[in-house]
């Protein structure tokens, strides 16, 4: 019996379906052949058996992963090849560029822009690996690249050509022990899609499921460790020669190598997709598929089969009645929990690689490009979209140090004024207004005038971020995925118990003794339009911190405010009820400062009370449960005796100071003001 082929299914895939990372290499100079329709004999088992092969096709590379001086060794020793290589990348490169120069010298881009960027794609297909993720990553920036040129460029996601099909069944052979007519019931004539590390043929197991088998291109990891050998060390050259650069482009080399050498395991990408399933597969509207181990090996995978639409395709999404900017959203808050939650984040989350499905969730594709965030990391990213947000550039200069763009002896002094003066015009707008391609460029603009360098884990998250923002802009112009982030990141702040975080609430809260309200109401409003934002959660956790021992300090700052409210409340009832009878007898009276003061934390009380009662999961009736148990909490009897403690003394300092003045003339028929008195911890209190 023939194995089933599919007729149609390249040109259906073409459009909609994209199952391999489109990011990988196209050899140079190997040759194509178009793949012919092969008929494979019945298999005798539904289950391969093991069997040991005479041969096995083997990269020098493959054995020992992404080894910079073992790769070095290699190439020192074959300078022809590296200089080849490099004059072949160099000529073809310098001689487009001098046709695109030419177009403008004679006026003619318009005429040859479709020329050319034919041209373009064409040549990073030829070049490989590096030139292609180069052409993908700008494929998703329609705000840095003319249409005409996006549009060739979205091709480098899944139609590189393909390599011969008796190459892919020997490679399945070697790998899963088994000629392919026993491992799978159904296969493919030809590949559904074919990129720069291998090519996907549709299948269907003896059990029934529905499979993409992809197969991984020959002599793979020897080239890609040429591309990477010459660019170290230009990425060397570089940082010795040109005082500019503080980076360590060699250490952000080696983590890209390490990253794409993995990619090259499609053992390592299946336990990758299985981690990110247990992870990230729970949140609403995500898809991760399936992964069959036992049908895995290193240059073959068997996943499951997704039909689906790239979000980019938005004619097509339209007329399925999939809301494109509503899975946008989906991806960027997944993308938040990736990067500030578990730290395991995919790295290369271009158009090919998140589909719509008909069902309308997101799903996510090709695993083999993902990287972790430590947790300081984690911890320092919150800190600073949050100092950003609100403009403290001190805090956000110090977020910097924690985050290795500047080392612990950097002087601050000259970097914080400058922060604020270039971020200006990011930060100029509302959150809702920020973008973050511009807040990349904003600080772009330090790196040559101040010692920042970029860490190697940070170009991994920079290139996931802009990628998907790309993706965003595709679909929504008006997308700003900071914007989006900022409700993520109040709703951690305000509950994760972290005490990292709780020590940056505290100095977002607290400055110079004074309570910032507004600070305060613009995370509950933003945390409020988190989708996972557990309000009981919120309080219970407050509360625990509230009474622990590390919220004494919050402690003291409440019995201080109330102090001061309590106090201010009292006062401004008695000169409330003396101005109205003054006004009933005719006399001019105005608003003492005190009733002004108290007005004012009133209202700030109302409008955050206003928040709480309009977030999803807020009751009143089991926030009142709470209150008894805490009133027999021993803090909450300390608190109200250092509050009565507090009155008291206020009340007794006050007769003290009246029966002092009683002698003195009165001016304008109004006793004297007396200044307001400042308390040890910095907060004010009117003293009359």
């Amino acid at each position: 019996m023939a194995l089933n082929t599919t007729q149609n299914s390249a040109q259906h895939f073409s459009g909609s379906v994209d199952i391999i990372d489109a990011e990988a290499i196209t050899v140079t100079g190997e040759v194509m052949a178009e793949p012919t329709e092969a008929t494979l004999p019945e298999p005798a088992l539904a289950v391969p058996q093991p069997r040991t092969l005479a041969t096995k096709t083997q990269d020098p590379f493959e054995s020992f992963g992404y080894d910079p001086e073992a790769i070095a060794a290699h190439y020192r020793r074959r300078p022809f090849q590296v200089w080849a290589r490099f004059v072949g990348i160099f000529l073809p490169m310098a001689s487009f560029f001098a046709q695109i120069w030419l177009d403008r010298r004679a006026s003619r881009s318009a005429q040859t822009e479709a020329k050319r960027a034919v041209q373009l794609r064409n040549l990073l297909t030829r070049l490989g690996p590096a030139y292609i993720k180069i052409g993908q990553a700008l494929s998703t920036r329609p705000d840095l690249v003319p249409p005409i040129f996006l549009e060739e460029l979205t091709t480098l996601q899944d139609q590189i050509p393909p390599f011969p099909n008796a190459i892919a069944y020997r490679f399945i052979e070697e790998e899963l022990g088994a000629p392919p007519s026993q491992i799978y019931a159904e296969i493919s004539a030809d590949p559904i899609a074919a990129a720069s590390l291998g090519q996907v043929y549709k299948g269907k197991l003896h059990s029934g499921e529905d499979v993409a088998i992809k197969v991984q291109r020959p002599g793979l990891a020897q080239r890609i460790a040429l591309d990477l050998y010459i660019i170290r060390g230009l990425a060397r050259f570089a940082t010795n020669r040109i005082s500019q650069i503080r980076s360590d482009l060699v250490a952000i080399m080696d983590e890209f190598g390490e990253r794409i050498f993995e990619e090259m395991d499609y053992t390592h990408e299946g336990e990758n997709a299985q981690r990110f399933a247990n992870l990230y597969g729970h949140i609403s509207d995500i898809y991760v598929p399936h992964i069959y181990p036992q049908y895995t090996a290193r240059r073959v995978l068997t996943m499951e089969w997704i039909e689906g639409t790239k979000l980019t395709n938005i004619d097509k999404l339209n007329s399925l009645g999939i809301d494109a900017t509503h899975l946008i959203d989906v991806g960027v808050q997944c993308s938040l929990r990736q990067l500030l939650e578990h730290g395991f984040f995919h790295a290369d989350p271009h158009p090919g690689n998140l589909l719509a499905m008909a069902d309308g969730k997101l799903a996510y594709l090709d695993f083999g490009m993902m990287s972790e965030v430590k947790p300081y990391q984690r911890y320092g990213l919150i800190e600073a979209v949050v100092h950003m947000v609100n403009r403290d550039f001190e805090g956000l200069a110090g977020d910097y140090v924690k985050l290795e763009f500047l080392t612990p002896d950097t002087d601050l002094t000259p970097i914080i004024p400058a922060l604020a003066n270039v971020f200006s015009n990011a930060l100029g707008a509302s959150v809702a207004e920020l973008n973050f391609k511009s807040i990349t460029d904003e600080f772009s603009a330090l790196m040559y005038e101040y010692p920042f360098r970029v860490p190697a884990y940070y170009a991994l998250i920079i290139r996931s971020l802009v990628t998907l923002e790309g993706i965003a802009i595709n679909v929504d112009p008006e997308f700003k995925v900071l914007s989006k982030a900022y409700p993520y990141v109040a709703k951690r702040l305000l509950t994760d118990p972290s005490p990292e975080l709780r020590a940056s609430l505290q100095d977002l809260l607290f400055k110079d003794g004074s309570f910032r309200w507004n600070r305060l109401e613009n995370l509950l409003r933003n945390a409020r339009s988190s989708d996972d934002y557990d309000m009981d959660r919120l309080i219970d956790q407050t509360l625990e911190f509230l009474f622990s021992d590390r919220g004494s300090f919050l402690r003291d700052r409440i019995v201080s405010e109330l102090v001061n409210g309590l106090d201010s409340f009292g006062q401004t009832t008695v000169q409330n009820l003396t101005t109205a009878v003054q006004r009933r007898l005719g006399l001019k009276s105005d608003l003492p400062p005190a009733a002004k003061a108290a007005a004012s934390d009133l209202d700030h009380l109302r409008r955050i009370l206003d928040i709480l009662k309009d977030t999803p999961g807020f009751d009143a009736a089991q926030v009142a449960t709470r209150i008894p148990t805490l009133l027999f909490k021993p803090e909450t009897q300390a608190m109200g005796q250092q509050v009565v403690t507090g009155l008291a003394q206020r009340a007794l300092a006050r007769l003290v100071r009246n029966l002092l003045l009683e002698g003195e003339p009165v001016a304008n028929g109004r006793s004297p003001q007396l200044p307001p008195r400042q308390s040890r911890d910095g907060s004010v209190g009117i003293l009359v």
